[in-house]
C-alpha cells in the first residue's frame, strides 16, 4: 500500500538548554516537565526540512522510492530502490519487466532530483516528446529488462545522458551519477527517517548541542 503523504511534519525547539525534536511542541517540556509557555525567539520552534516530495507534483525530474512500500514505514536501508522520471504532468516514467510504465499513482513518497534549470522553456516544451519517444524504442520492451544489467537505472541515466547530449554537455556514468546527485539526498534521507522513527518510539528526541537537525541518534546507524 502506498503512503499518500509524506508523513508527520518535524519540528525542533530548544528547552533546558537542549533541542528537542518531536512532531508538536507539547504543553510541558518532556524533560523538567514545566510548562512551556510563552518563550524567546531563539527558542520558537522551526519546521525541519522533509527530504521527501509527492513525485506526481514535480516536472521532469528523477526519482527514486522503495521498490515495496515507503521510505518511512518499510525502508530498512537495504531495500531496492526504484527510480523513474516525471513528465510535465507529474506522469512517472518507470522501466519494469513489463517494459516502460506511464504511472499516474504511487510515487507519493519519493527523493526528487530536478533535471532541468529554471529558464530552461525550450526543453521543457519538448521533454514530453523527448520522454515518450524515447520510451517506445527496442531498447525497452519487456523482454529486454534484465534486473542486474538493464534496468531501471539503465533507463533513466540513458535518457538523462540523451537531455545532456541534446545540451551539448558531457555524458554521466551511473557511479558518478549516483555519487553526485542520488547519495548526498538519500544520505539526507536516512537521517531523517532515522530521527522519525525515534520520535514514533519515544515522542520526542534530545540533542546536547547544535547539530546537523536530521542527524541521526547516537547508537543509531543511519538507515
Amino acid at each position: 500500500m502506498q503512503c499518500t503523504e509524506a508523513g508527520k511534519p518535524l519540528i525542533k525547539f530548544s528547552h533546558c538548554k537542549k533541542y528537542i525534536y518531536s512532531f508538536s511542541v507539547p504543553q510541558s517540556c518532556p524533560l523538567c516537565q514545566q510548562v512551556m509557555g510563552s518563550r524567546k525567539l531563539e527558542e520558537a520552534p522551526v519546521s525541519i526540512s522533509n527530504p521527501f516530495t509527492n513525485g506526481h507534483q514535480e516536472k521532469c525530474s528523477f526519482l527514486l522510492r522503495p521498490t515495496q512500500g515507503t521510505f518511512l514505514r518499510e525502508y530498512d536501508g537495504r531495500s531496492d530502490l526504484h527510480v523513474g522520471i516525471t513528465n510535465t504532468n507529474g506522469v512517472v516514467y518507470n522501466y519494469t519487466m513489463h517494459g516502460v510504465q506511464r504511472d499516474e499513482a504511487g510515487w507519493e513518497q519519493s527523493v526528487s532530483i530536478p533535471l532541468l534549470q529554471p529558464g530552461m522553456f525550450g526543453l521543457m516544451d519538448q521533454w514530453d516528446k523527448y520522454l515518450e519517444d524515447f520510451s517506445t524504442t527496442g531498447a525497452w520492451l519487456p523482454q529486454r529488462y534484465e534486473e542486474d544489467r538493464h534496468n531501471c537505472y539503465s533507463y533513466t541515466l540513458t535518457f538523462i545522458n540523451c537531455i545532456l547530449t541534446t545540451e551539448g554537455k558531457e555524458q554521466l556514468g551511473k557511479d558518478e551519477f549516483i555519487e553526485k546527485y542520488v547519495v548526498p539526498r538519500t544520505r539526507k534521507a536516512s537521517k531523517y527517517i532515522t530521527l522519525y522513527r525515534v520520535i514514533e518510539e519515544r515522542g520526542f528526541y534530545v540533542t546536547d548541542h547544535p547539530d546537523d537537525e536530521t542527524n541521526p541518534p547516537e547508537g543509531s546507524g543511519a538507515c
